[in-house]
């Protein structure tokens, strides 16, 4: 076997091997691109919007006046 088929055999190998590599490593970063999209857009289905809060506490402000005044008239009575 001559010594330059011997090289190109090698050298055919490590550029398929680095070849291969690439590809791989494109194709994970391709997935990991897509995963970080749909996290995203899962994350935003999970948070409030201020306006909700607002009404919540609101909500929770309201009910504990009323448990306030209802206590109030309790002491009044005793």
């Amino acid at each position: 076997m001559a010594p330059e088929m011997i090289w190109s055999s090698v050298l055919t190998a490590a550029i398929g091997l680095l070849a291969w590599t690439f590809k791989s490593r494109s194709d994970e970063l391709s997935r990991i691109g897509i995963l970080v999209n749909k996290t995203r857009e899962e994350l935003a289905k999970e948070y409030v919007t201020k306006a909700e809060v607002h009404a919540d506490i609101n909500r929770v402000l309201d009910r504990l006046e009323t448990l306030d005044a209802k206590l109030d008239r309790l002491m009044e009575r005793k």
